[in-house]
């Protein structure tokens, strides 16, 4: 399950996106045009921040601006960097991985195949899904109403 913080750095991505090469967004706009809590939001713009995702303009005129292109900013890397491993059990992560912990043989461990196939999908699903493609989705479902 995500967790909210998860949930609420990509709302703020998809709408920093949405306002791509258009200047900075204020914290205080984000904040409350998506419904994010301010104090939260900052912690959020911070880590995104560190992890290069987002650049901060100081002063006055100040925010974030995404710095990548949101073609190349996938859903993939903002779980992991928020909610840990996309895994049901930590032997199958890519990035967390951590021995089996009932004594297994993980190579020969059929209950691993399967999370490892669905582990494998769920990423490349999360992957596929940028921001510029979670806007071109919401954009259909907005043109479908």
């Amino acid at each position: 399950m995500l967790s909210k913080k998860t949930k609420y750095a990509i709302i703020a991505l998809v709408r920093l996106a949405r306002e791509y090469k258009q200047g900075a967004l204020q914290i205080g706009v984000l904040a409350e045009e998506e419904n994010i809590p301010k104090k939260f939001l900052e912690a959020i713009l911070r880590d995104l921040k560190n992890a290069g995702i987002l650049t901060s303009i100081k002063g006055r005129n100040g925010g974030y601006y995404l710095s990548q292109d949101p073609e190349k900013v996938n859903l993939a890397t903002i779980i992991r960097l928020f909610n840990g491993p996309i895994a049901f059990i930590p032997c199958v992560t890519y990035l967390y991985y951590e021995a089996c912990d009932v004594e297994k043989d993980e190579d020969l461990c059929g209950i691993r195949t399967v999370f490892k196939e669905v582990r494998d999908a769920t990423v490349e699903i999360f992957k596929r899904a940028t921001l510029a493609e979670i806007i071109r989705r919401e954009d259909a479902l907005r043109q479908q109403q």
